[in-house]
């Protein structure tokens, strides 16, 4: 079993690979996040994991960075590629659905995401 040094790490990315995400292209995500990795030679500095369900099965294919707090809605490969980039240069792209902002989840106005409902009802 591999266990990683993690000391260079910049962001985890944790990649759903739910059902939801699967049918709407987890998969290829997944794989386009990991090849713009090592395109970029970046492998020390962004780490990922498949996840299951991340509990935004509306906004499929959810990736979310750790520890910048941001989800993604990975809509295409091509979005996974710039996630990846994004990470790298601490932007807030127009398919951030949720980032942390001062302390706080805070949602983006602009994502067309829906809010969805409170965990504790």
């Amino acid at each position: 079993m591999t266990t990683w040094n993690l000391e260079s790490m910049k962001s985890h990315l944790l990649i759903c690979n739910g059902s939801s995400c699967l049918k709407k292209g987890g998969e290829e995500v997944t794989l386009a996040v990991r090849d713009e990795i090592a395109r970029l030679g970046i492998d020390e500095q962004i780490h990922t994991t498949r996840t299951r369900c991340n509990g935004r099965c509306k906004d499929a294919c959810v990736v979310i960075a750790y520890p910048q707090g941001t989800w993604y809605k990975a809509e295409s490969p091509e979005i996974g590629r710039q996630i990846v980039r994004d990470c790298m240069d601490q932007q807030v792209a127009p398919h951030v659905v949720y980032q942390t902002i001062k302390g706080n989840m805070t949602k983006n106005p602009t994502s067309g995401a829906i809010k969805g409902i409170l965990k504790n009802k």
